[in-house]
């Protein structure tokens, strides 16, 4: 596809509204382990990692940033693979211990030691990670998620399990994201409990202020159907402050949840270190029953 003026315009908007700072590419991933589908008439796209198993998996739905929704189908279904690293993260996951190193040096001793010895303790199996074109959703409220969430649980859940040969128990399902796509998976995670044992949200992009609404949000969402819910953060995240008040909020309302605040910036590097190694070990394990680490 030519690169046009506009196409510019709009990555270097979308850059100046939050995304990351992009950096050098991880090398290229096994093309083995992903399937790329293509869906009519939504015209959407989704990258999905398929580990090879003897039993199903359980699925994780994992949404992008904005940086990447400008850039258009193309680079925002395969973001988790070719910009944020996945399939490298997903194997070191697979050959622990884990080191500093594989977390792009954003790490503190005593929170790698706990992953490890949760790796020690139960190997990581894998799973699927089906990852969607994220769009952005003019309608920065839950609302204006429904349509996305529809197509997530109506269309890109039951096609995924089909071609990946996924489990489709509710407890065995997730959603996360990053940044814009963390701040549409908790939208959509409480919008569907029925479909999600377990949401997740890095660096979600969201105000201060709005961190009593969401835990409104996710108290009906629980009172309805229990799940799994985290946050994680980074301490030069700029959303941290809002993140940090929407687990007060949480707790207040009594949401049982876990926040994870780990050093390293709201950037790429952050995303192909904790951010993606946090992501995946959580939801494997909380999607297999196992205590989180």
């Amino acid at each position: 596809m030519a690169f046009t003026r506009r196409r510019a315009l709009l990555g270097l908007a979308a850059f100046s509204l939050g995304a990351c700072r992009k950096q050098t590419p991880p090398p290229p991933a096994d093309g083995l382990r992903w399937k790329d589908l293509a869906f009519t008439p939504e015209e959407q796209r989704a990258l999905v990692l398929a580990p090879p198993s003897t039993r199903p998996l359980p699925v994780l739905v994992a949404l992008h940033g904005r940086g990447e929704s400008g850039r258009g189908l193309e680079v925002g279904a395969f973001a988790w693979r070719d910009d944020y690293g996945l399939d490298r993260i997903d194997r070191r996951l697979s050959a622990p211990p884990l080191t500093g190193a594989d977390l792009e040096g954003f790490f503190r001793p005593e929170r790698l030691a706990q992953m490890n010895d949760s790796l020690t303790k139960q190997p990581y199996e894998g799973l699927v990670v089906a990852c969607p074109y994220t769009p952005v959703v003019a309608d920065r409220s839950e609302k204006g998620a429904v349509p996305f969430g529809r197509f997530v649980t109506d269309v890109l859940l039951p096609r995924v399990r089909a071609e990946a040969k996924a489990s489709s128990d509710r407890a065995a399902t997730g959603i996360d994201g990053v940044s814009m796509g963390g701040r549409l998976a908790l939208f959509v995670g409480f919008a569907f409990p029925e479909i999600f044992g377990a949401v997740g949200a890095l660096q979600p992009a969201l105000k201060p202020e709005e961190a009593p609404h969401f835990a409104k949000l996710a108290r009906a969402a629980m009172d309805r159907q229990p799940f799994a819910l985290r946050l994680v953060s980074s301490d030069a995240d700029p959303f941290l402050p809002a993140v940090r008040a929407l687990s007060a909020a949480l707790t207040e309302v009594k949401v049982p949840h876990q926040l994870v605040v780990t050093p390293g910036p709201h950037d790429y590097a952050w995303n192909r270190g904790p951010g993606g190694a946090e992501m995946l070990l959580w939801h494997e394990r909380v999607l297999r029953g196992l205590p989180a680490p």
